[in-house]
């Protein structure tokens, strides 16, 4: 565990007075069901951290930009969503450090987004008790902070779907229109392929693990050739 630890500073930065509240961050719930000596899983320390992570980029976003708090709220929602956090999670490799039972540890990558997420909330939770706010504002900044630049420039904050339609109510008067095109791989993690039409023209396709998300690929592609034009 100790050795861990200090792997996990390496990867993070940040040099821990205990690591035992570092250790405890990656400690999942279920990890408990089969180890019945470690007494305590991070899910206290992930809601100290969710509330720390909102706070600091709801700071920034305030003092750094003027738009109207809409605006702001949209860009918060993107950076603190569970796809984002769990990709800087994933890209930090604390998958590798993740105590979870077998039963967690046999299920699929895109099954354990919302714990890699929850971990790098229960991270940023340790780093506030043990280092304080500054320490843990830090973090946020060095990883999840620099995303938003790119962010606003794609608009990756923007409902693709509702903004799609909006666009094309507004040009030629219909409403888009979503079908699957395919569907691969067994039922517990199926992969879709759905194109969005205008009239009976496919304007984009995109793929996902769910209907809505390959929805929403299908119509930011919609989007991107659709307002080449």
């Amino acid at each position: 565990m100790k050795d861990e630890a200090l792997e996990i500073e390496k990867k993070i930065g940040v040099t821990f007075k205990d690591k035992d509240l570092l250790n405890l961050a990656f400690i999942h719930r279920s990890y408990l069901n089969e180890h019945r000596s470690v007494k305590e899983h991070n899910e206290r320390l992930e809601f100290l951290g969710d509330a720390v992570l909102e706070l600091v980029v709801t700071d920034h976003l305030f003092h750094k930009y003027k738009e109207p708090e809409g605006v702001l709220t949209n860009w918060r929602s993107a950076l603190v969503k569970t796809e984002t956090i769990s990709k800087i999670a994933d890209g930090l490799d604390f998958e590798k450090y993740l105590k979870l039972s077998r039963g967690e540890r046999k299920g699929t990558k895109r099954a354990r987004r919302p714990i890699l997420a929850n971990t790098f909330e229960a991270v940023i939770g340790a780093i506030y008790l043990d280092q304080g706010y500054e320490k843990s504002k830090g973090f946020i900044e060095k990883n999840l902070l620099v995303l938003l630049p790119e962010i606003i420039k794609t608009k990756a904050y923007i409902d693709a779907k509702s903004y799609f339609q909006e666009i094309v109510q507004e040009k030629e008067a219909i409403t888009p229109q979503y079908k699957v095109i395919s569907e691969m791989g067994p039922d517990h993690e199926k992969i879709f392929t759905i194109g969005v039409y205008i009239k009976d023209r496919l304007a984009g396709k995109g793929t996902g693990p769910s209907k809505q998300v390959a929805e929403q690929a299908a119509a930011r592609d919609g989007l991107q050739k659709y307002t080449k034009k």
